[in-house]
């Protein structure tokens, strides 16, 4: 008995063909005759032949991308354990309150007079996130994580050149395990990178640290808690060192979930952090953007921060759109207008649904959640450094030492049981890493039946069962793919299939 069907269809997992290739070549809605007695406006720019889009009935299109929806995982079918990623259940009521016509329907070059309700809410928004800092400033403008970080950067540099430290001050001191980003932003602001070395236990080598600081030094950058899942418990001492330098003190904000309504980065010696709203404050994430990270600042940085900016006079909110007053040390523009309004309505709905004790709360149950995890997965799998972690557990893949099986098979093997696989192979300072963030929106029970799962595959990947993972996923609507060939010959467009060759075939 074959397992193929006539239709390629198996039960109500439907085959679903390329649009190119679905779709009637026969006419297509912008393939229509030029109308006769109208002069074209074109100025000779028009097409010069048919343009062979694919035609649909409405009815055709909508089966053809739902039936593609069916095929992907998401935070409303299951858990999402990618570790430093916060992929968390996003609350329908902050949905309801974006989609109102007074937020959703708004031009950002609408009069100030005219939106001063939306003004309003940007503002106490900024409120929210400079008490939970406990930093006295926040850069509303940047439009992602890896946005806010450049625009803390800028900040910094401007600060160093207002100084007329711009030609010294040159080198940024980077911890190994650091997100990609920072890096990367560092140079992109014209600095040059100095990697930090890490202890054993995984956090960043203070001394160390110490032995890398001087007159050249602009800043250091640290995620905290740090993308191993750990809080760098010497970040006190380290603010303090760069301070004493003369540097200034960059935290990546992208984990500030787990310690939201717990610590303060402004307490802790910080000058600018960026806040993923997705991470913290349950905005969409992904394909569900745009994105949104809001840059806090310190008193030393509050004068660079970019334009525009919104301020409060009186029972009045203004935007504030040139570099003068308050604002005439700004490093200047990052974007257009005043950022993404869809994200803040939801971030503030958050906010205000959960309350300051909800938010401490949030920080609470996604490091309880993560050491539920770290402790029940520790049953097989091996940890990435030992003892408590924060919002997220880090396994190495020494435990499948002489199975023949690495980190990659075991993750595919994950599909199998309808689980999409955490994060793989980051950070780079744990061989075969497998990092899972479960998040705070999880409970106990998906929680153990993601953890039975692991277990499951992991004493059958060490009793020998190495076809299963090696062949693996078996039940996706795909197989495994040749990797290595689609990373070298990647096939970026489709073509016609060409009728004589399929005959000699």
């Amino acid at each position: 008995m074959t397992n193929e069907t006539f239709t390629g269809h198996k039960a109500l997992q439907l085959e679903v063909p390329l649009l190119f290739e679905e779709g009637s070549y026969e006419k297509c809605g912008i393939d229509t005759p030029a109308p006769s007695g109208i002069k074209s406006r074109l100025g000779g720019h028009g097409a010069d032949e048919q343009v062979n889009l694919p035609a649909f009935t409405e009815p055709q299109a909508m089966r053809h991308f739902v039936r593609l929806s069916q095929k992907n995982y998401a935070i409303d079918m299951g858990i999402f354990p990618l570790g430093s990623c916060t992929m968390k259940h996003n609350p329908r009521l902050n949905e309801k309150m974006a989609r109102l016509p007074g937020f959703a329907d708004i031009h950002p070059l609408a009069p100030e007079k005219t939106v001063q309700g939306a003004l309003a809410l940007i503002h106490e928004l900024q409120e929210w996130l400079c008490e939970l800092t406990g930093m006295p400033a926040v850069a509303m403008s940047p439009k992602a994580g890896a946005h806010g970080e450049l625009c803390g950067m800028m900040a910094i540099r401007a600060a160093i050149e207002a100084k007329g430290e711009g030609k010294t001050r040159t080198r940024v001191l980077v911890p190994e395990s650091a997100h990609g980003t920072n890096p990367a932003t560092a140079a992109q602001c014209g600095f040059s990178v100095d990697q930090l070395p890490a202890t054993e236990d995984g956090r960043v080598d203070l001394e160390a640290m110490k032995a890398k600081l001087g007159p050249d030094v602009a800043a250091i950058m640290v995620t905290n808690p740090n993308t191993c899942g750990l809080f760098e418990r010497d970040i006190r001492a380290m603010a303090d060192a760069v301070h004493e330098a003369g540097g200034y003190f960059y935290c990546d904000g992208a984990n500030f979930n787990a310690i939201v309504g717990k610590a303060r980065p402004g307490d802790l010696g910080v000058d600018a952090m960026h806040i993923n709203l997705h991470k913290t404050f349950s905005t969409p994430h992904g394909g569900g953007g745009p994105g949104s990270g809001p840059t806090v600042l310190s008193e030393a940085l509050r004068p660079f921060a970019p334009i525009p900016a919104i301020v409060k006079e009186g029972d009045t909110y203004r935007i504030i759109e040139e570099e003068t007053g308050d604002f005439a040390k700004s490093f200047g523009r990052m974007v257009a207008f005043h950022g993404q309004m869809g994200m803040f309505v939801r971030a503030l709905s958050y906010m205000l649904s959960h309350g300051a004790d909800g938010l401490k709360k949030v920080g609470e149950d996604s490091v309880l959640n993560a050491n539920y995890v770290r402790v029940r997965l520790a049953e097989e799998m091996t940890q990435g450094y030992p003892g408590l972690c924060m919002h997220e557990a880090l396994f190495s893949d020494k435990w499948l030492k002489d199975t023949g099986i690495g980190t990659l098979d075991f993750a595919k093997a994950m599909i199998d049981e309808g689980f999409h696989p955490m994060t793989m192979y980051f950070p780079l300072v744990v061989s075969g890493a497998m990092l899972i963030e479960p998040t705070e929106t999880e409970s106990k029970q998906s929680l153990d039946e993601f953890c039975d799962s692991l277990l499951a595959l992991a004493r059958a990947a060490k009793a020998g069962e190495t076809e299963r993972f090696k062949n693996a996923p078996r039940f996706a609507p795909r197989g495994r793919l040749d990797e290595t060939r689609a990373a070298r010959k990647p096939v970026l467009r489709w073509t016609p299939p060409n009728p004589e060759a399929m005959a000699a075939e």
